[in-house]
């Protein structure tokens, strides 16, 4: 995701915090409920995405619209109200996110086989986890590309939407390569992003939404690049 639109209290624009055990167990957080998202929504895809009458009664009905644009619902409540809501309120926006989102992304199955879904999902982990740990570690400020990753998720939305009416394969394409690598810039961003919201001495109500906000930040780098990978190298069926 691109440029939060909160920031939580640092002692500095992206000023490197002392690697201690707080900071580990903080990000160790971050992973965690970003994993456990991932999981809960792989697992509801699955069972959605091979269930032909679940299929039929969501994507065959308007009942679609709703479970494609409840998602971007939970993303908004969560970034522009989770300084106002309890740790627990985020925690159950996020898992009802997840949830939501593993609906929505069950019509993936009736779209590519099962075999190149799983080879993806792999290829995007490991890109994934390659660039956040760039970014967890990496001394280069990368503050400076985050205005320009921005731009570049709106470019893609905008020409998604316009894609939408126009059918272009070729622009289909393009979307997919400017995304993959768009996303992977977001990946490395926002890992090193969290990093700096690190405070030591946060009360645990703070620390929570801190890990909560970030897991969804990279929650959608991991889920967006894996959508744009599965575009360019999925099978359809």
């Amino acid at each position: 995701m691109a440029e939060p639109s909160i920031r939580f209290g640092t002692s500095g624009a992206y000023a490197r915090p002392d690697v201690d055990e707080g900071l580990r167990a903080y990000m160790l957080r971050v992973y965690n409920y970003m994993g456990a998202g991932l999981a809960l929504s792989g697992i509801i895809a699955y069972f959605v995405g091979n269930s032909p009458d679940m299929m039929a009664a969501i994507f065959g009905t308007p009942l679609q619209w709703v479970v494609m644009l409840a998602p971007l619902a939970f993303v908004l409540v969560l970034s522009f109200g989770i300084n106002r809501m309890s740790a627990g309120t985020a925690q159950i926006l996020f898992w009802a996110f997840s949830a939501t989102m593993g609906v929505s992304l069950a019509s993936i199955f009736a779209i590519y086989t099962g075999a190149s879904i799983a080879r993806v999902f792999f290829i995007s982990a490991a890109t994934f986890g390659a660039m956040s740990l760039y970014g967890y570690t990496t001394k280069r400020n990368l503050a400076q590309f985050g205005s320009f990753l921005f731009m570049g998720l709106v470019g893609i939305v905008l020409a998604s939407i316009v894609n939408i009416f126009l059918g272009s394969s070729g622009l289909s394409f393009a979307i997919s390569v400017i995304g993959v690598l768009v996303f992977v810039g977001l990946t490395a961003h926002d890992t090193q992003m969290i990093r700096e919201w690190y405070v030591d001495g946060d009360a645990p109500e703070q620390m929570t939404k801190k890990a909560v906000y970030g897991a969804l930040n990279l929650y959608l780098d991991f889920i967006n690049l894996m959508m744009m990978l599965l575009r360019l190298f999925g099978e359809r069926r």
